[in-house]
C-alpha cells in the first residue's frame, strides 16, 4: 500500500519509518528544506514519562487568571479575535473538571511509556547518536507550597506505575551537584531515574536518513495546499513543489502529521481536529565550564522551565503562549530565561553565545494527542502532542503504522476510529 505522510517532524518521520518497516511504500511531504525544522527543532529535549500530566486540572483556571497580566508568565493566554482559540479554551475548561484528570493521565502515561521503550529499542538497533543521556529527570521546588502539591502529583503518577520519587533538598544536590550554589533556595524535589534526555532534531534528521536508505521518499520544499476527496475517500493531495508548480500526489492512505497546522488541512473536509498552537521558547547556551553545568535533566517547577545537557550545549526551554500562530520572539521572555539561567549556573555558560527559538506546540485541550483513523477511512491523524512530542513521538509513529496496517497497537490508548 502507498502511504503519504504529511509532515517531517519527529511524529511524521517516526510514522514513515514504522510504515516502511511494515512493508508499505511511503512518501513524506514537508514545506521545509529538511526534517525537524519547526516544532521538532529546538525543544526542551526531555523524554519525560514522569511528567506526562495534562495542563488541564482543577487548579489551572485560577492560575491562568493570575498569570494573564504577566509577560513572563509560565502559561500566557492572550485573547485573540479567533473563534478557534475560544473554542479550544472552552474545551480546555471542560477538561479541568476533576473527573477528567485521571483518565487523561492514564492515556498520556501509557503512550509515553510505550514510546520511551520504543526509542530505547530503536537506539540500540539503529545506532543513532543524538547527545542522549540516561540520567533521569529531577524536578526541584523553591516554595513549600509547590513542593507539598508535588507530593500529591507524584503519588498519582506512582499509582500509574511511574517511579517518581520524592527527595529532600539535600538529595536534590546529591543527584545534581551543579545546583549546590542554590541549595538555600531549594526546599525539595522529585526524581525519576528512568527518564532520559536528548536532541530531538539530531535524532529526527538521523532517522530520516535511515528511512530514506530504507526506501522512503522525501519531498521537501513542498507545500500541501489541500486534500482532494472523492467517493468518501481522499483521492490525492494537491501540492506546490519546490519549483512552484502544482501537482497531485496520489496514495492509498494519507497521514496528517502537520502539528498545529493540521486543522487547517482537514477542517474543509469536515474532520474535527481540536488542536491549537501553544508557543514555547528555548534558549541554547554554549557550556564553558562543564563541571558547573548540570548533566541530569532538570525541571524548575516555579518557573516551568527545563534544562537538558546536550554535549557541549545546555538547552533551556519552557513557557507557553496561547496567542495564535505567530512565532515572533517575545523579548521579555527571552531576557527572563537568560537571567534565570544566569542565576542558577552563573559560571557554567557563555551568556554572550545564546540562541533563542520559538516553536508552535500542537496542543489538544486534554493534552491527549489525536492518533488514528478519521471519519474518512483512508485519512489518519497523528498530531496534538503538545509539550510531549519528543516523549511520545516514536511510539505514536509505531502505533499509527499498526493502525494503517490493520493491526492492534500495543499501548492502552484512546485511538481515533477505535
Amino acid at each position: 500500500m502507498k502511504v503519504a505522510v504529511l509532515g517531517s517532524g519527529i511524529i511524521g518521520v517516526s510514522t514513515a519509518w514504522w510504515l516502511r518497516q511494515a512493508g508499505h511504500d511511503v512518501v513524506v511531504v514537508d514545506r521545509s528544506h529538511g526534517p525537524a525544522q519547526e516544532t521538532s527543532f529546538a525543544n526542551g529535549s526531555q523524554i519525560s514519562v514522569s511528567y506526562a500530566e495534562p495542563w488541564a486540572n482543577p487548579q489551572a483556571p485560577l492560575k491562568l487568571l493570575k498569570w494573564m497580566l504577566r509577560d513572563d508568565a509560565p502559561l500566557l493566554f492572550r485573547p485573540q479575535l479567533d473563534w478557534r482559540q475560544w473554542q479550544w479554551g472552552l474545551a480546555f475548561m471542560r477538561e479541568c473538571l476533576p473527573g477528567r484528570l485521571n483518565r487523561n493521565i492514564r492515556a498520556m502515561v501509557r503512550m509515553a511509556e510505550y514510546s520511551r521503550s520504543t526509542l530505547q529499542q530503536m537506539r540500540s538497533a539503529l545506532g543513532i547518536e543524538y547527545d542522549h543521556l540516561e540520567r533521569g529527570i529531577l524536578n526541584f521546588y523553591t516554595t513549600h507550597e509547590e513542593f507539598d502539591a508535588s507530593q500529591k502529583s507524584a503519588s498519582v503518577m506512582r499509582d500509574f506505575g511511574v517511579d517518581r520519587r520524592i527527595v529532600s533538598a539535600d538529595e536534590v544536590i546529591s543527584i545534581e551537584p551543579a545546583l549546590a550554589p542554590n541549595r538555600s533556595r531549594i526546599v525539595g524535589g522529585d526524581y525519576t531515574a528512568e527518564d532520559e534526555s536528548g536532541d530531538v532534531h539530531l535524532f529526527t534528521v538521523a532517522l530520516a536518513r535511515k528511512a530514506e536508505q530504507a526506501g522512503v521518499q522525501f519531498l521537501y520544499d513542498t507545500q500541501v495546499t489541500r486534500l482532494l476527496p472523492e467517493a468518501g475517500r481522499i483521492a490525492g493531495a494537491e501540492l506546490i513543489d519546490a519549483e512552484g508548480a502544482y501537482r497531485t500526489l496520489q496514495a492509498d492512505a494519507f497521514v496528517a502529521a502537520l502539528g498545529s497546522h493540521t486543522p487547517a488541512l482537514v477542517r474543509p473536509l469536515g474532520v474535527p481536529c481540536m488542536v491549537y498552537p501553544t508557543k514555547g521558547y528555548s534558549a541554547t547556551f554554549r557550556v564553558i565550564n562543564p563541571e558547573q553545568a548540570p548533566t541530569v535533566s532538570l525541571t524548575d517547577s516555579a518557573h516551568k522551565v527545563v534544562y537538558s545537557r546536550l554535549g557541549d550545549r545546555l538547552r533551556m526551554a519552557g513557557t507557553a503562549e496561547l496567542a495564535g500562530y505567530s512565532r515572533t520572539l517575545n523579548t521579555a521572555r527571552c531576557e527572563s530565561m537568560k537571567q534565570l539561567a544566569r542565576e542558577y549556573f552563573p559560571q557554567a555558560l557563555d551568556f554572550d553565545d545564546v540562541s533563542f527559538w520559538t516553536g508552535l506546540r500542537p496542543s489538544t485541550p486534554s493534552n491527549i494527542p489525536l492518533i488514528g483513523r478519521t471519519r474518512i477511512n483512508n485519512l489518519y491523524l497523528n498530531t496534538g502532542h503538545g509539550t510531549l512530542g519528543w516523549t511520545m513521538g516514536v511510539g505514536s509513529g509505531r502505533a499509527l503504522a499498526d493502525l494503517v496496517s490493520g493491526r492492534q497497537p500495543e499501548p492502552e490508548f484512546p485511538f481515533l476510529g477505535g
